[in-house]
């Protein structure tokens, strides 16, 4: 079992009396506030408990129907099938594959009062420092404060990048219902700017490592964050989405210690300050995703899970199985999520190419179970059918074993919860993605990108490129991150994300890349007049 910090397990022990204070806290503030330890509880570490979740829509990875579902059923990676009465959920698994949400999806509503309740409980927190400034010094008020700047910082780059233009509020005396909203280039700017100030007073620490600092928005995590903002800043200084032009990134400029850099070297400053924090490549592949995945020296920021201290869910592998197969690995499963055929050709499956991380991201074919054939009810091997995979497969031959289903995480033969309470942490960030992502800057201002690709090829005993594209790195990207939530940023930056693929055509006036980004969600609108909805919808 994993031992949480001296901080941290009090905060999530207290989840309820330190994240729910109007309602349900027993302690009055005089109490509870009377020192240090108590006031970074209740002011720092109960934020956390808003990285994971529980309740669908909330948390960044782990549950259903949020943020990570809308970055990864949305794209040509995964697809959630319709399989006779299984998964047909009102339309709305398939209409996120074919881009046909909705300003009154309450899922939308739901994700986007999860991001706007998280910025207020930061705002209240920094209320709270200050308040009882009087019992930290100086340094712990600066740390404690920088360390809420950075996580409110992280909750508006996701509503940036969901949404765009969103009201920037910084205190909680101001009602997001009453506040104008602020230009997606604005929002980018106070992101960028917000983690900037933030990072010299943060922890050094890496995140993903048991201590004091486990589960934490450290350093390095913040540059990590401060890379892909940079690398998406071509997307997100342009506030025009649907006009089929973008600033260039070798024209944004960011201030990085005492140097103008453009978005490209910012990129590779910040991947460059995680080499040098001491992340490396993991020589195994699967040892970022094993079951005791804590020690990790390429994890960067993960959600904590434990089945005996943590709320947070894990319900990404649980969705994907097979009956059959949850049942032999003493879990539960309900049938879902599989590789699209675009993934399986990007994998060279079953060709005599097919890359080594295919097995180590999919179950496919004969499903086997300590050397053991699962057998269905009709006595036949349950064999999982990659290629026979489409949206609808109501009435097909493999309506329940078409698609590779995702493996990527060691299963965990003693979680609870039908497998959705795990010790695997969920990996959120790593450094295989720095390199890509480095790669991928350094082939944008006319440079070579090929050692930092290459360097995660051979991990998984690849040839190494030479003169490697941008081709090059959005195939990787796919073929490494596959199942971590990376790919609608990946398609939007490659001018794809609104293409059409496969089964999905692309929707009329859709070649403006309106779907690009999300709509205002209606019942928002209807609170906040100032709001705008954004084109297309």
């Amino acid at each position: 079992m994993k031992s949480l910090s001296t901080l941290l397990l009090p905060a999530m022990v207290l989840l309820s009396s330190c994240l729910n204070t109007e309602s349900e806290s027993q302690l009055t503030e005089e109490r509870a506030l009377n020192n240090a330890t108590n006031l970074y509880i209740t002011s720092v570490a109960s934020l956390y408990n808003n990285v994971g979740g529980t309740q669908d829509g909330e948390g960044l990875q782990g549950t259903y129907r949020g943020v990570y579902d809308y970055n990864t059923f949305t794209t040509d990676e995964a697809i959630i099938p319709i399989r006779g009465g299984d998964w047909y959920d009102g339309g709305f698994w398939q209409n996120l594959y074919l881009h046909k949400w909705t300003a009154d999806d309450p899922e939308l509503q739901t994700m986007w009062n999860y991001l706007f309740r998280t910025v207020m409980r930061c705002n209240h927190s920094l209320e709270l420092l200050h308040h009882h400034k009087q019992l930290l010094t100086p340094s712990q008020q600066m740390a404690y404060s920088s360390e809420v700047r950075a996580l409110r910082a992280l909750f508006y780059y996701q509503l940036m990048d969901l949404f765009a233009s969103v009201p920037l509020v910084t205190n909680t005396e101001t009602a997001v219902e009453r506040v104008q909203p602020r230009s997606r280039s604005e929002i980018f700017r106070f992101v960028m700017d917000e983690l900037q100030a933030a990072l010299p007073h943060l922890s050094a620490a890496h995140s993903n490592l048991l201590g004091n600092h486990y589960g934490r928005l450290t350093r390095p995590v913040a540059q990590f964050l401060l890379a892909r903002l940079a690398l998406n800043a071509e997307v997100y200084m342009d506030d025009d989405w649907t006009d089929s032009t973008r600033p260039n990134g070798a024209s944004i400029q960011f201030t990085v210690g005492e140097n103008s850099l453009n978005a490209w070297q910012t990129v590779v400053a910040y991947t460059d300050s995680l080499a040098a924090s001491g992340y490396a490549l993991e020589p195994s592949y699967a040892a970022n995703f094993a079951v005791a995945n804590e020690h990790s020296q390429e994890n960067i920021f993960t959600i904590p899970m434990d089945k005996t201290l943590y709320a947070n869910v894990f319900k990404n592998l649980f969705r994907t199985l097979h009956y059959i197969h949850g049942g032999a690995l003493a879990r539960g499963a309900e049938n879902g999520s599989s590789a699209t055929r675009t993934t399986l050709t990007a994998f060279g499956y079953a060709t005599p190419t097919q890359d080594p991380r295919f097995a180590l991201n999919f179950f496919a074919d004969t499903v086997k179970v300590d050397g053991r054939t699962l057998k269905q009810a009709n006595g036949e091997a349950l064999v999982y059918r990659p290629e026979a995979i489409r949206l609808q497969l109501t009435g097909s031959e493999y309506e329940k074993t078409a698609g590779a289903r995702m493996y990527k995480y060691e299963i965990d033969r003693t979680a609870y919860d039908d497998g959705k309470l795990q010790n695997n942490d969920i990996v959120l960030y790593r450094y295989a993605d720095a390199l890509l992502m480095r790669a991928e800057a350094q082939i944008r201002q006319g440079s070579s990108g090929d050692a930092a690709l290459n360097a995660v090829r051979a991990r998984v005993g690849l040839p190494a490129l030479s003169g490697a594209t941008l081709e090059d790195v959005l195939k990787e990207r796919l073929l490494e991150l596959v199942w971590e939530g990376t790919r609608r940023q990946d398609l939007v930056r490659f001018h794809r994300f609104h293409q059409p693929y496969e089964e999905r055509p692309q929707l009329e006036k859709e070649a403006n890349a309106y779907t690009t980004v999300f709509p205002i969600p209606a019942r928002s609108l209807q609170m906040n007049r100032l709001l705008k909805q954004n084109p297309g919808y």
